[in-house]
């Protein structure tokens, strides 16, 4: 696998957009072998661009400010060539290029030929398109740079390059690459094209238009897993033939074929309020449950706050697992394992069902004089606390429900008993003591 950094066109390049693409590869695990930056081959672009020139397949137009990206396609009858450029003689052209006119150097595509230029895409089958219909595409631009087409076309033949896989809207874009690389007597690639990401107002999904949730390392900084993320991505244009959906790296793998990819544009759902598509979602959260929790806990690091105990760490993950959608939920459905003081609540919280607040008051003295001693493992919690609940005549509900409240600062929290060990008896005593203030 080969990186190359496409930065020819100088307007749109910017430190960071690179910088989120290296990061984007490396969270999620696609390594590269080779890596280049286009804009130190431009030598070599030039050279396929000479050698196309004096061949006689190319020529140049001194058309003012004609940058050469500008121009459509003519099926519908738009621009094709400019006849006062494409017929100029060549000691024309020599003459006043050697008097330091600029030009743009342009494909002559030979319109008068019968036929069609034809390639097979490995999703959108046979295609073809009129040697008439395509214009005289620019090879260079006015200020000497390659264009698009004919960078790609000369790195792609001299890296040897045996597929590209790119978005469908390049698909209009391979007629004129085939016809540079027959004309540089090049062996042209498998083209494969993808269907598009879609957002849900129907406009391809764009960085200027739709912000953060376009670029991978939002994913990540959500928490994010990369092999669920990678999963989510490949399910948007493309499906196994038994219809699995959740697949681990090593399985999509196995499963993965170019002619198993769909013609038809996939949509992500997002919302301003919700800026994650719910498959991904879903998806993420089915990984975060298949995982070690010790694989799981070297996960969660980057979102606790630092300098938690890995052991601590250990105890509280397969608490949560099955809570969280998304790494970064630790901080809120695991929030009071961080923190030196529970923040604020209501001491009415504390009361249990068909109980009041005399009933909570004893509970929790109850509960400190038993945590106070007991051994501080999951199963010896339990079983002090359950016979607690006995000596008070009360149901074992009513026993755990207000120690719930008072050491996590609310009803709804991970399994009591393991709370507890992870908390460790300090925290638990302390906590108990300031909700007995607050009855």
């Amino acid at each position: 696998m080969i990186l190359r950094i496409d930065d020819t066109d100088v307007g749109r390049n910017s430190d960071a957009s690179e910088t989120s693409i290296f990061d984007g590869l490396k969270w999620l695990g696609l390594d590269w072998d080779e890596q280049y930056r286009q804009s130190e081959r431009l030598a070599l672009h030039r050279a396929m661009a000479d050698a196309i020139f004096e061949k006689g397949m190319a020529y140049r137009d001194f058309t003012p400010a004609q940058s050469g990206d500008s121009e459509k396609s003519g099926a519908q009858g738009t621009w094709l060539f400019n006849a006062g450029m494409r017929e100029l003689s060549r000691e024309q052209s020599d003459r006043r290029a050697a008097a330091g006119e600029p030009f743009a150097l342009r494909f002559r595509v030979p319109h008068d030929r019968i036929g069609h230029v034809k390639f097979a895409d490995a999703v959108y089958g046979e295609q073809a398109k009129a040697y008439a219909d395509i214009e005289d595409f620019a090879l260079l631009r006015s200020d000497g740079m390659p264009t698009y087409h004919l960078a790609n076309c000369a790195d792609d033949a001299d890296l040897r390059i045996t597929h590209i896989i790119r978005g469908q809207e390049h698909l209009s874009n391979a007629f004129k690459h085939q016809l540079i690389f027959d004309a540089a007597g090049a062996t042209a690639p498998t083209f494969a094209h993808l269907p598009l990401l879609m957002a849900p107002d129907g406009m391809k999904l764009s960085k200027r238009v739709h912000g953060p949730v376009v670029s991978v390392t939002t994913y990540r900084d959500a928490g994010f897993l990369p092999q669920a993320f990678i999963n989510f991505l490949c399910l948007l244009g493309w499906s196994p033939k038994n219809d699995r959906e959740k697949l681990s790296r090593e399985e999509t793998v196995e499963l993965f074929t170019l002619e198993g990819i769909n013609r038809a544009n996939a949509v992500v759902n997002f919302t301003e309020e919700e800026p994650f598509d719910p498959k991904a979602l879903w998806l993420n959260a089915e990984h975060i449950r298949a995982m070690s929790p010790q694989d799981l806990a070297r996960e969660l690091v980057p979102f606790v706050p630092a300098g938690t105990d890995p052991e601590k760490l250990g105890k509280i993950t397969p608490l949560i697992q099955e809570r969280m959608k998304l790494l970064r939920d630790v901080q809120t459905v695991a929030d009071f394992f961080f923190v030196d003081e529970l923040p604020p609540y209501d001491p009415a919280e504390l009361i249990p069902k068909k109980g009041d607040a005399a009933m909570a008051k004893n509970v929790l003295i109850k509960a400190r004089e038993v945590l106070a001693t007991a051994e501080f493992t999951h199963d010896a919690l339990e079983a002090a606390l359950r016979a607690a609940s006995v000596e008070l005549g009360i149901k074992a509900g009513q026993m755990f429900e207000p120690v719930r409240v008072a050491v996590c600062g609310r009803k709804t929290a991970p399994p009591l008993f393991g709370t507890l060990e992870a908390l460790g008896r300090e925290a638990c005593l302390s906590r108990i003591a300031k909700a007995i203030e607050k009855l």
